[in-house]
């Protein structure tokens, strides 16, 4: 026993005094570099840089030709305060080119207000003064317009209809002012019903999960082939992102840039009715049909809605604290699709343009009828 003792530390110490004294290549070799250099760690002397895979090298080349066409936006809008005094209060965006002319698309909200300077900076860092040649309000789209010398790269706009939940996007603007920012994600929805800060509806929006942040709106939203697919509008929340964002579907802005080729401008559609949604016991209590509609409060003289014999209310009544104009036409369905809510006149308007026809299914004087009218042309203010 005692013997053993003795045998186990010596072998103990012989191994350590092997490992330790440098006397075997292996070891020594191993330990080399930390004495030459002293860190710790070890790398390779050349970074690699090949091998991008097949997805990442899509991602490059698809920033490397947008960002070249996508621009930051600045504006100065005057506003009143509580005091009635006016200040200047600095906008920041995104917007990005449709042709080699200097047309650029982007959020109305960018550069609504009385906005007395509006600059777009080019990926070049060359800044402009851009002019508003129109707006489509309820879509919050606008179009711009910088005057240069020579000829601007562009993108081409894509076909929002058959987008799929789960295809690849990306996102280009300028985020807290941070100019020329990717980011990536996919179609998280389609057919999405926002409303904005203004509490208008936005319908249609595409949902993604690639980061949007305040200064991205106006910026394009792209597919895999670089075409753009969408216009990055809002965010859900008002602190930035938390993987929801929505954008306005590319086909409206080729509705609305449809329309000023033709006409010029961008002409708002006007019915000239303003409504009341009714229904269930409300409308019962009217003699009126249970599934309700919109009940006509008011026609507007020299409207398209007036020109087309559509009747108002002929007295007013106070049912259940509401004060309702009653005896005039009663809209249950806007080209066929029965009315749900109290905005599915102007939500059927968004997707009209002004000399376009509309179908109202009316009741009158105790029965359903039709009748189509010609939409008028609304001013609006930019």
């Amino acid at each position: 026993m005692k013997w053993r003792f003795i045998v186990l530390p010596a072998a103990l110490a012989g191994a350590f005094f092997y490992v330790t004294s440098g006397s075997n290549a292996r070891f020594g070799a191993l330990f080399e570099p930390f004495r030459r250099t002293g860190q710790v760690w070890t790398a390779p002397a050349t970074a690699l840089t090949a091998g991008f895979s097949t997805d990442e090298i899509n991602n490059i080349d698809i920033y490397k030709m947008a960002n070249q066409a996508t621009v930051n936006i600045t504006s100065i809008v005057y506003r009143e305060n509580w005091f009635f005094q006016v200040y200047p209060e600095r906008g920041q965006g995104s917007g990005f080119l449709i042709d080699a002319d200097g047309r650029i698309l982007t959020n109305h909200h960018v550069v609504s207000g009385r906005a007395t300077q509006i600059t777009v900076t080019l990926a070049d860092k060359k800044q402009y003064k851009a002019r508003i040649l129109g707006a489509d309000v309820n879509n919050d789209l606008a179009l711009l317009k910088v005057d240069t010398k020579g000829k601007l790269p562009f993108l081409k706009l894509g076909d929002s209809d058959p987008l799929q939940v789960g295809q690849k996007v990306l996102a280009i603007g300028n985020p807290f002012g941070l100019s020329g920012t990717l980011t990536t994600g996919v179609v998280s929805s389609v057919n999405r019903s926002i409303q904005d800060e203004n509490g208008r509806t936005l319908e249609e929006m595409v949902q993604t999960d690639a980061a949007i942040n305040p200064g991205n709106s106006g910026g394009p939203l792209l597919d895999s082939h670089g075409s753009v697919i969408g216009i990055n509008t809002m965010i859900y929340g008002p602190q930035g992102n938390i993987g929801i964002g929505f954008a306005m579907p590319v086909n409206r802005a080729k509705a609305m840039l449809d329309e000023f080729q033709a006409r010029g401008r961008i002409a708002r559609p006007q019915l000239g009715v303003n409504v009341v949604h009714v229904r269930g016991d409300l409308a019962e209590a009217l003699e009126l049909p249970n599934e309700g509609g919109l009940l006509i409060q008011r026609v507007e003289r020299g409207s398209a809605a007036d020109d087309a014999g559509l009747r108002g209310p002929r007295q007013v009544v106070i049912v259940s604290n509401y004060r309702i104009g009653v005896g005039g036409d009663l809209i249950m369905a806007i080209d066929g699709k029965p009315v749900e809510s109290n905005d599915s006149l102007q939500r059927a308007l968004n997707r009209k343009r002004a000399g376009d026809m509309i179908e109202l299914t009316l009741y009158r004087n105790g029965r359903q009828t039709q009748l189509k009218i010609r939409l008028g042309e609304s001013p609006q203010a930019l």
